[in-house]
């Protein structure tokens, strides 16, 4: 059988087929070509490209990588919320795993404490060098308030005076702006103006389980005045009474050293004269007289100590006008 005919048996049996005679020359280089390429991708691979899996991979291979998706995508979650609603879906997720209820993670304000319940459980009437020892930061707390507290005058509290029990406390600035306590009634309760005495009162209290005593200085009006007296009458401050110099009492002391200077000179004039001689008889009779001057002189002078008014200051007259202005 010729060749042409095989071929077409062959296409027609399925065999063979239609390509020509140089079909298998082109086949020939295909081979050849491939290997190239697989020694290509050896040398153009990247130190850090991942291997391509060939074949499906491990299960636990894909139980990471879903587990690293699934982490990322929450913390990407988290980050985005602020703190309160990461707080609140941290706390549900506690209880939708381990049960329980909100109520449970509801903290209890009993113990919670204010800056003002610290210095009424750390606050002194007054504070000594015995005190400020081992000072806590409650301590200096209550020490930084009562520096800023006004120490001259107290505010009263007379609501139980027929008890014989009273509360005082210093002032503070917004009072002492007001002129309440010193050019009003020291009572808490009362605002009169007119009529005000100044008292000292020997204040006795206990103060964390301790008796103390201070001596306090308040002004009240006359009905609160009755009502601090009323079970002993308590000690009354005056304002000390001043005397101002007139113009008699400095012509007064003008004229006594001018007398005193005179009788200096005449004693000196005394001796003088006894030294001179006898001759001079006539000068004699008139230092007699000046001698009798001057005994009536010093007999004055001997009769008691010289008052003498001393000056003021300046300073000194400014400090006794405020102290009569504030009792």
């Amino acid at each position: 059988m010729e060749p042409g005919q095989q071929r077409l048996s062959q296409a027609i049996h399925g065999h063979g087929s239609y390509d020509s005679d140089f079909s298998d020359d082109e086949n020939c280089g295909e081979p050849k070509k491939r290997k190239r390429t697989i020694n290509e991708d050896s040398l153009l691979k990247k130190p850090f490209q991942k291997e391509k899996y060939a074949k499906v991979s491990h299960r636990r291979v894909a139980a990471e990588e879903l587990d690293r998706e699934e982490a990322r995508n929450r913390r990407f979650h988290l980050i985005a919320m602020n703190a309160y609603e990461r707080h609140k879906k941290l706390v549900n997720d506690y209880i939708l795993y381990y049960g329980g209820k909100k109520e449970d993670f509801k903290r209890s304000g009993e113990n919670d404490k204010t800056d003002l319940d610290v210095i009424r459980e750390n606050h002194k009437f007054l504070w000594n060098e015995e005190d400020e020892m081992d000072m806590t930061w409650e301590k200096r707390l209550a020490k930084k308030y009562y520096d800023k507290l006004f120490k001259e005058y107290c505010i009263a509290d007379l609501s139980r005076y027929k008890d014989n029990q009273f509360g005082f406390r210093w002032r503070i600035e917004k009072e002492v702006v007001s002129g309440k306590g010193q050019f009003f009634c020291g009572n808490k309760r009362c605002n009169e103006k007119e009529g005000l005495k100044s008292w000292e009162v020997n204040f006795g209290y206990v103060e964390h389980g301790e008796k103390r005593n201070a001596l306090v200085k308040l002004r009240l009006c006359q009905e609160c005045s009755f009502r601090l007296n009323f079970h002993h009458r308590r000690k009354e401050v005056k304002p000390k009474k001043i005397r101002h110099r007139t113009e008699e009492d400095c012509e007064e002391s003008s004229h006594k050293r001018s007398k005193l200077s005179s009788s200096k000179m005449q004693t000196s004039k005394k001796k003088k004269g006894k030294e001179h001689s006898s001759s001079e008889k006539s000068e004699g009779s008139d230092n007699e007289n000046c001698d009798e001057e001057e005994g009536t002189s010093e007999a004055e002078l001997w009769k008691g100590p010289l008052q003498e008014t001393d000056e003021k200051s300046q300073e000194e007259e400014f400090d006794e006008y405020f102290q009569d202005l504030f009792l």
